[in-house]
């Protein structure tokens, strides 16, 4: 619900509202276009390594690995833990009992899971799946809740304990893995791909052939609509869910529960009395720390570093990229008071679900009007090369006017 609040406040932890920006100014903007005008440019010139890298940093891995377009959903989880370490201590001296704030948590989970519903739901019938950033984040915030203000011993043993389970619920079910030359094209898992993908992975981590998947074979079945819909003569019926084609899954809120734990310790570092220079560097040491394990244990196999099944490794390996991207933001804009740049960042950040929910329902009807309006040669004033890049951001600038008309008139949409 929208409620009117102080935009901005001198004591407000800058840097987050800033990053919360970064990331979902990112997503609105489709990434700016950038990797469909990579995959255009490389067409004409496939040896170019400038468009090779914009590519990978703006895509997701097809399995091991990842770069910043794989760095948005840990951002998002890391963010949740950062944000409760404020907004609880905010609610608890405003004189809320723990039992009003336990059953504001359990709302919370609800909204979350059942808007990522709601907005990947295209098409006549609902869609039940759970692997969008925000149903991930509803189904692990009241065990967030639940640790919050535990202390450091306990939330650190609860981090280690989560994804010891995770890695073992994956290595010691009985049925992982496919046969790398045949693969299982029914679960979008093509020869090609897996002899390209899983060379070398333990068939524990395989796509769409592990635990989580056979989780999801069961639970998405039991819904009323879980797969894609298909036509009858004239009636919509549903298919049985048989796999995700990017070989996501419901189980992954469980060690990306680990990802908000780690973003909550390092909320209350934050809100602690230490100096700022003993912020900053426990954040830095603590970045590095989880990029140097997560890394480690991909390279020495034991557990690889793979988004979208969220390993241990990757919780690890992402969790400490997003320390060091609040480290280098806290540095410039909290500590070195470097702001004014990071105002058009900070006006998104402040209304993270309004822009999230615009840019998941109204980018094709913002682009339509925006053809409509301004003449249909409107994106193509780069030349048709660069055509992604204009489409994305011109339509990532109409909502961020939305955004910044909020943030005048005081409106946040807060859940």
């Amino acid at each position: 619900m929208a409620n009117k609040n102080t935009p901005l406040k001198a004591t407000r932890l800058l840097s987050l509202d800033a990053y919360r920006g970064l990331i979902m100014v990112t997503l609105a903007f489709s990434g700016f276009g950038i990797a469909r005008t990579a995959a255009l440019q490389l067409k004409e010139n496939p040896e170019s390594w400038f468009w090779s890298i914009m590519k990978f940093q703006t895509s997701h891995a097809e399995w091991v690995g990842g770069g910043y377009w794989d760095m948005i959903q840990p951002a998002f989880m890391f963010m949740v833990g950062l944000s409760m370490a404020y907004s609880y201590v905010k609610r608890q001296r405003e004189g809320q009992s723990y039992r009003r704030m336990l059953g504001h948590a359990v709302s919370r989970s609800l909204i979350l899971i059942f808007l990522g519903i709601f907005l990947t739901s295209h098409g006549p019938l609902t869609r039940w799946w759970m692997t969008n950033v925000l149903t991930q984040m509803g189904l692990g915030y009241t065990f967030l809740f639940l640790l919050w203000g535990r202390g450091v011993r306990v939330q650190s043993i609860a981090v280690g304990s989560i994804l010891v389970f995770t890695w073992l619920l994956f290595v010691l079910y009985p049925n992982s893995g496919l046969d790398l030359a045949k693969g299982t094209p029914d679960l979008n898992v093509s020869p090609t791909w897996a002899q390209e993908h899983l060379e070398g992975i333990d068939p524990s981590w395989h796509k769409n052939a592990n635990v989580a998947h056979a989780f999801d074979a069961w639970f998405l079945n039991l819904m009323p609509s879980s797969a894609p819909f298909a036509k009858e003569g004239s009636a919509q019926m549903a298919k049985p869910f048989v796999a995700n084609g990017g070989g996501y899954h419901t189980l992954s809120f469980i060690p990306s529960l680990a990802t908000m734990l780690l973003g909550l310790m390092c909320g209350e570092l934050m809100r602690s009395k230490r100096s700022q220079e003993e912020k900053l560097k426990l954040l830095i040491i603590g970045g590095i720390g989880g990029i140097l394990v997560g890394w480690l244990l991909g390279v020495t196999g034991i557990c690889p570093v793979v988004k979208r099944i969220w390993t241990p490794s990757w919780a690890l390996y992402s969790t400490g990229w997003c320390g060091l991207m609040l480290a280098g933001l806290y540095w410039i804009i909290d500590m070195r008071q470097y702001r004014r740049w990071a105002f058009p960042l900070i006006v998104v950040g402040m209304n993270s679900i309004a822009i999230y929910s615009m840019g998941m329902l109204l980018k094709s009807w913002v682009v339509g009007n925006l053809k409509r309006h301004l003449g249909d040669g409107i994106f193509e004033l780069g030349g048709p090369m660069y055509v992604p890049m204009f489409q994305a951001t011109l339509t990532g600038l109409v909502f961020w006017v939305i955004c910044y008309w909020m943030y005048k008139q005081k409106l946040f949409v807060r859940i």
